[in-house]
């Protein structure tokens, strides 16, 4: 049963990335936690995405997502925005999803700002 607006679920997990806060992403995933990237590549399961985010942060500790608009139908929401990963490097625009179940994030993915993510994802 769904307590929280999945919305402000998705929010919270997106603050503990932007925090580098890995004991909360780990308390916000279930147990069969999918994290699917751009390329289509899935990893499942809270552990080994527990150990990738601890990697992630470690390779690129100013990481940032900031939202500019995010919807939700039923349990799955949908945000778009875009992703600071250096100094260096420029802003990265972002669509991502997250599906959330019982008040945790059983799927997060990113997918790449496309026109044909845009329609697949009903964004246009």
């Amino acid at each position: 049963m769904r307590k929280t607006d999945p919305e402000l679920i998705a929010k919270k997990f997106n603050d503990c990335i932007n925090a580098g806060d890995l004991e909360g992403l780990t308390k916000l995933m279930t147990d069969d936690h999918t994290f699917i990237d751009r390329d289509g590549t899935r990893t499942k399961s809270k552990k080994k995405m527990t150990d990738s985010w601890k990697s992630f942060f470690e390779m690129f500790p100013k990481y940032k997502n900031t939202f500019t608009m995010i919807r939700s139908t039923g349990n799955l929401v949908t945000m778009t925005g875009y992703a600071i990963w250096t100094d260096e490097r420029p802003c990265d625009n972002v669509i991502w999803t997250a599906r959330i179940s019982s008040d945790l994030v059983s799927e997060w993915r990113i997918y790449e700002d496309t026109d044909l993510n845009r329609q697949l994802l009903n964004l246009t």
